[in-house]
């Protein structure tokens, strides 16, 4: 796979609740930074205190192979209870620049009142550090998106098991 394929990893799993108490989860910010092996925390930029087409948030992300790192996400979208999805983007572009990464929840019913949960991440269109190095190294282009999207299957994977026990739990309650 190469930059210009638009790389995009997605995953997903079947949760023994319905899509409304899954909805209350994954459109919450602080969900994925509970379970994500890589986003260690989050909180709403500018006074926004939920999710609304607009609002952004900053992460603060950590692994090994890359260290730690900051972001500025911006939501894209709100389609309560099927669809959340934000961008990752330039903290001075978050009004409207154009995004490095966009993340993904999706949100399916499924027989006997459960939920199919998707959840993925595609790079964006903006220009970003992984065009940065894999212009440094361009014969390994396809081992460089190939290890970083093995790394976020993993971080999705671990997400989506949390969620799946959080909502489960809840709806055992």
């Amino acid at each position: 796979m190469r930059l210009a394929d638009g790389p995009h990893v997605e995953c997903q799993i079947e949760i023994a609740a319905p899509p409304d108490q899954v909805w209350g989860l994954v459109s919450d910010i602080s969900t994925s930074a509970r379970h994500s092996p890589e986003l260690q925390e989050v909180t709403w930029l500018d006074g926004a205190e939920a999710p609304v087409v607009g609002a952004c948030f900053s992460g603060r992300n950590r692994n090994e192979g890359l260290g730690e790192w900051h972001t500025v996400s911006r939501i894209a979208e709100v389609e309560e209870p099927r669809a959340f999805r934000w961008e990752v983007v330039y903290a001075e572009e978050r009004a409207g620049g154009e995004p490095l990464a966009i993340w993904t929840y999706l949100l399916e019913p499924v027989a006997g009142g459960g939920t199919r949960l998707r959840h993925g991440m595609r790079i964006g269109t903006a220009r970003g550090p992984m065009h940065t190095f894999v212009e440094k190294h361009p014969e390994r282009e396809t081992e460089i998106i190939a290890g970083r999207l093995a790394l976020l299957r993993d971080g999705i994977e671990a997400t989506l098991a949390g969620v799946k026990s959080e909502a489960e739990a809840r709806a055992q309650a």
